[in-house]
Formats: C-alpha cells, structure tokens, sequence
C-alpha cells in the first residue's frame, strides 16, 4: 500500500517537473522576457526572500523563534489562513443546520429554495462593492465574503445528501418504529454525511478562493495584497511565488480534507475493520 502511493506520487510528479524544466530552459535561453516571465530559480530566490525573516535577528527584540517565523510569506499565510477559517466556519456553520432543515422539511424547502436559487448563482465578488459599504476596510468584508463562498456548496450538498437518503432504509426505519427524531438522526444524517463531507470540502476551497480576491480590494495584508502589491512594482517573480504559495496552501488542505474524509467515511465504505 505505501509503495503504491509512493508510485503515485512519484507519477504525479513527472508533469510539474517537466514544465518547471522547460520554463528553466525557454528563460536561459532568452527565448521569454524575464521582467514578463522570470526563471525557476528566480522566482525559487524571491520565495526564499519572502520566506525568510527582513531584519536580522536582534536578542533585545523578542525571542529568536518569534523572528524565525516574522517573515512575510509567514505573517501573509497567517492572515490568509485565519480569515479563511472564520469565514468558512461562519459559512458552514450557517449552511449546515438550513441545508439540514430544508432537505428533511419539504414545507422548509418550498419556502426557502427560491430565495436560494435566486443568491446562489451571484459569485461572491459581486458583493464588494456592498461589503465595503457595509464594513469598511479590513476583516470584516474579507470574512464576510469569504463565508459567503461557503456558505452555498455547503448548503446544497447537505440538501442534496438528505433528499437522496435511499427509501428502502426510510422505510425499514419506519417498520421499526422508529421516530421522527431517531429516524433523522441514526438514517438520514448518517446518509447524508458523504454529501455533506463534498460539500464541506468544495466550501474550503471557495474560501480560499475568495480570500485572495478579497485581500486585493479590502485589507492591507495577506498573500491576495502582496500579489497585488508585487504588481504595482512590476515584481513578476514575487508575483509568481506569491501564486505558487496559494497552490502550496491550497494543495495541503485539500490533502487534509481527503484524509480526514476517507477517515470519518471509513464505515460508510465498509472499512472499519481494516
């Protein structure tokens, strides 16, 4: 089992390192302009820069580890990191018990989903201009968007999860005896949490989406306002190591989110003995 993702990876590998390889080659051999479309290695020296701390390290400031980590990419992943995070909990924590209700509810349903269906399509973006106007500059209108990106991927996928629970276990609940209560609590919530898991999944991403286009309109700091910042100077490489951190980030918690689904999913899947 570890060799075969060991394989996996390794194949994974092969185009990202093909492309970085023919990107070293077209910038040595001038055959792009660097100030358009700098090397590998350039952009590999402005993320090391970015990472690294920009004073030197003075004992009388604090602590040593406090400026190990007092970095921009470091301060900018925090800020990223954080309005992601409470966005999205606001997001889903709102979506989940609507989606819940709607989707066990028909009457539920039938009152709100035109509203739904109405919102649903109108990207996040969209709300700028309303954001600042409500407020202001800074988090707010960031995490405000932000659980807004959330707050429909979770909700349909938790409608859909309930809505799609197979009759036959509905039915066989209900030949038992069972109630209202114990009918959505041991049937259709553990049914839908697959779907609910998707939809958590997707929300995340969303919102981190969101996050980078919010900084670049509504805050002063994070990985969207320095990209935004490299390019008021022209700095293409920091641009472009701004970009490959957000993929970094991005990729580490999408991995987290798999693992964390194949882990709660393993008795859905027949696993739990394994």
């Amino acid at each position: 089992m570890a060799n075969s993702k060991w394989r996996e990876v390794g194949v994974g590998m092969i185009v990202p390192v093909v492309v970085v390889a023919v990107w070293q080659a077209a910038a040595m051999l001038d055959l792009v302009n660097p100030q358009v479309l700098p090397s590998p290695l350039a952009v590999l020296q402005r993320w090391i820069a970015y990472l690294l701390p920009m004073q030197p390290y003075d004992p009388a400031a604090g602590s040593w580890l406090l400026w190990s980590v007092s970095g921009e990419l470091i301060t900018d992943s925090i800020g990223s990191l954080y309005r992601v995070v409470v966005g999205f909990v606001i997001g889903a924590g709102l979506a989940l018990p609507l989606g819940l209700a709607m989707g066990a509810q028909p009457r539920v349903y039938a009152w709100l989903n035109p509203l739904v269906q109405l919102l649903r399509p109108i990207p996040p973006i969209a709300y700028i201009p309303l954001s600042i106007l409500w407020f202001g500059l800074g988090n707010p209108p960031a995490v405000f968007l932000i659980a807004l990106g959330a707050f429909f991927p979770v909700l349909m996928n938790t409608i859909a999860g309930v809505r799609q629970v197979d009759g036959i276990y509905l039915r066989a609940a209900r030949n038992l005896g069972a109630s209202g209560s114990t009918m959505f609590l041991r049937v259709i919530l553990p049914a839908a949490v697959p779907y609910i898991l998707s939809g958590v999944r997707i929300g995340i991403g969303t919102a981190f989406i969101v996050v980078i286009v919010s900084e670049m309109i509504a805050v002063n700091n994070g990985l969207g306002f320095r990209i935004l910042e490299a390019r008021e100077y022209f700095w293409s490489d920091k641009i472009i190591a701004g970009m490959i951190s957000i993929g970094l980030i991005g990729l580490a918690i999408d991995v987290a989110m798999n693992q964390l689904n194949n882990h709660l999913l393993r008795w859905h899947r027949g696993l739990e003995n394994q």
